[in-house]
């Protein structure tokens, strides 16, 4: 079976506050990408494996893609094995949510081949079970997530933009950002009353992370890719997640594409084009 296992952008990520098991309460505007690695899975293998065609991720138990596959056996009540290849094409611990996606995709996967046993909603609350972003997956559409990213209400007010992705080699623990994060400064909640989603998504007035306060005063350089992009004619420029990697939202392919093909010049940037996925 193969697989198209998205990336994901926040468009809108504002932290509410912190809960005494020290996962953090949100309010994020999600959408997924085009771009995608392709998991390939084999049913006859007799355990479960994982190969990667990138170096940086592990190919053991570690794998969260693994741990998928185990909690959807365990669920299942069956001691079966899978053989899980993943093309890589997303970039790794960038803040696009490629390996939680990986792991829904194996969840999925998993399901349609058993012959569905388990519904949308099950495979969410197993989905929970691996990592908060996890079930925003399973769905794979436009989503306003609340609590720690596990209550997921639908979106419909995006239209699908053209993204250009810059990751530039910088390698951010997403624990320390939330770890440093001064709840006092956020500032995403005031632009909130301000400008309601329900009203529709609009780049203009709505990207807004309250990370980037912890991440760009680390490495600056994520202000520099923000105004880099949004002088190539980008309506708006955030970071997503607990980055490193910024987005910029462009009016048509055309301008995104160019914007590309200048900015991919940059030896420390790795760059995308992609368009969002509504």
């Amino acid at each position: 079976m193969k697989i198209n296992s998205p990336a994901k952008i926040n468009l809108f990520l504002h932290i509410i506050g912190k809960r005494p098991n020290g996962y953090h309460d949100i309010h994020s505007l999600m959408c997924g990408l085009a771009l995608h690695d392709t998991l390939k899975l084999d049913f006859e293998a007799s355990r479960i494996t994982v190969a990667c065609t990138h170096s940086a991720v592990p190919e053991d138990e570690t794998n969260i893609a693994h741990h998928a596959a185990r909690v959807f056996f365990d669920a299942l009540r069956h001691s079966g094995g899978v053989g899980i290849r993943i093309e890589k094409h997303i970039p790794v611990a960038a803040g696009l949510g490629g390996g939680s996606s990986n792991a829904a995709s194996v969840l999925s996967g998993l399901n349609t081949h058993y012959g569905h046993p388990f519904s949308n909603r099950d495979l969410a609350s197993l989905a929970l079970t691996l990592g908060a972003d996890v079930p925003f997956f399973i769905y794979q559409k436009p989503a306003l997530a609340t609590g720690v990213g596990e209550n997921l209400e639908f979106y419909k007010g995006i239209q699908p933009y053209p993204i250009v992705l810059i990751r530039p080699e910088i390698q951010v623990s997403t624990a320390d950002v939330y770890k440093n994060l001064n709840l006092g400064l956020t500032n995403c909640e005031q632009k909130l009353k301000s400008f309601p989603l329900n009203e529709g998504f609009n780049p203009l007035r709505h990207l807004c992370n309250d990370l980037e306060t912890v991440t760009i005063s680390w490495y600056p350089e994520i202000s520099d890719i923000k105004k880099a992009l949004l002088d190539q004619g980008a309506l708006g420029s955030l970071m997503s997640g607990s980055g490193p990697t910024v987005f910029g939202i462009f009016s048509d392919s055309d301008r995104a594409k160019k914007a590309y093909e200048t900015l991919s010049t940059n030896q420390r940037w790795s760059c995308f084009v992609t368009q969002l996925l509504v």
